[in-house]
């Protein structure tokens, strides 16, 4: 199957398509906020819209390459530092919230909150791993790296996984949500090794 690349207008729309979507949820929680309309807990509230925002927009992301192949479309190769960048925007809005409000930048309470809770950890060393492939996701450092920049960036399959256990790990008892997204990354990630196995078999 081959999808026929769009004209550049066709593309740029689609672009701005993308950022507003992937806007949406942080304008949700600005007038949620604003009306004071974020429930019982508003700093759960907060925390878990950026977390879930940042996990959705991070399976999109790992999304597009199996999509590239499977439609023979190449040219969508240029909206996964899009997502990319949005995903790790919701990421530090999250981490934000945490440390404004659960932990107000005190390094005690953090260091504890670390040590004592594995679903913590989880998600801070998920962060450490997104952030050098935000650091990096530009056109110059991907001159620059070279062929590392590939290796590099392939820490984002392992940055979600560790997101998906934070996520499992963070919930009271059994709940649905955390494991969709948990089936999804499993499904993409296989469909990753498929292709790595078909090519290194040639």
């Amino acid at each position: 199957m081959q999808l026929v690349a769009p004209s550049s207008q066709a593309r740029l729309g689609l672009r701005i398509l993308l950022h507003l979507l992937c806007l949406v949820p942080a304008a949700i929680l600005l007038a949620n906020t604003l009306r004071g309309q974020l429930g019982i807990n508003p700093v759960e509230t907060l925390l878990h819209t950026a977390g879930v925002s940042s996990l959705r927009i991070l399976l999109l992301c790992l999304a597009v390459t199996p999509l590239m192949r499977l439609l023979g479309a190449p040219w969508l190769a240029g909206y996964r530092r899009l997502l990319g960048d949005w995903a790790f925007f919701y990421v530090c809005l999250h981490l934000g919230i945490y440390l404004l409000f659960d932990a107000a930048f005190d390094p005690g309470y953090m260091y504890e909150d670390v040590m004592q809770r594995p679903y913590i950890t989880m998600g801070a060393t998920a962060f450490l791993l997104l952030l050098p492939l935000a650091i990096t996701s530009n056109l110059w450092s991907q001159r620059r790296l070279g062929r590392r920049w590939k290796q590099l960036h392939r820490l984002i399959y392992a940055a979600a996984v560790l997101a998906c256990i934070h996520f499992i790990w963070l919930v009271k008892g059994f709940q649905i949500e955390p494991l969709v997204y948990a089936t999804v990354l499993a499904i993409l990630l296989a469909v990753r090794a498929l292709y790595w196995a078909r090519n290194h078999a040639n």
